[in-house]
């Protein structure tokens, strides 16, 4: 894993460096299980650029997460747009999300979204080069697997096999969409409510 490097796809002034190195949890977030309305959260972050519909949500458990993973189901994600901090021990991504909620009231939308995980001891990578810039990997579920508590193991599945294995102290992870939203040319094969179960 290319330590601190920044995909070209990174949206405006939001680089993976920078947002692998946001400072952890400040601001109004939901941390609420459920995928509903009551997700939305009205953008109040340093980051700006997200409009009224900007979602902020933060893990702190596996019910926590299996609720990031739902609103983070079939995100599109770079190779690229990786970045592993072991001084940090951090490791960020950056994703175009697709807007599940949205997508309930008629309209198809995804939005840069930056997500990122605290106290990760090491990462490990399979089904797909890392090292290759041009790899998009489709997200399927995060999970965590629990060893020894609080640690453990955050699993991103991705679509053809690929995944990210994250051996974590304990689950700590934010996510926060970036910037502005596009109309999306599909709507994934995938429904909210069929998410896989994360933890």
């Amino acid at each position: 894993m290319a330590h601190g490097q920044t995909g070209r796809s990174i949206w405006g002034a939001f680089g993976l460096r920078r947002l692998a190195r946001l400072p952890a949890r400040h601001g109004a977030v939901n941390t609420g299980a459920q995928p509903d309305k009551k997700m939305q959260q009205r953008a109040q972050s340093e980051l700006g650029g997200a409009g009224a519909d900007a979602l902020r949500l933060i893990a702190l458990d596996s019910q926590d997460l299996s609720a990031m993973s739902c609103n983070l189901q079939d995100a599109v994600v770079r190779a690229a747009d990786l970045a592993f901090l072991p001084k940090e021990r951090r490791f960020a991504l950056l994703a175009s999300r697709f807007d599940w909620v949205a997508a309930e009231h008629g309209r198809m939308e995804r939005c840069r979204a930056g997500l990122h995980f605290d106290h990760v001891a090491k990462v490990a990578t399979t089904g797909f080069d890392r090292r290759d810039p041009g790899v998009v990997l489709n997200l399927l579920s995060i999970a965590f697997e629990p060893e020894e508590a609080p640690a453990g193991s955050v699993v991103l599945t991705f679509s053809g096999g690929a995944a990210i294995r994250l051996a974590v102290e304990c689950v700590d992870a934010q996510m926060r969409d970036l910037g502005p939203r596009w109309t999306a040319r599909h709507r994934p094969g995938h429904a909210i409510d069929d998410a896989p179960a994360g933890g």
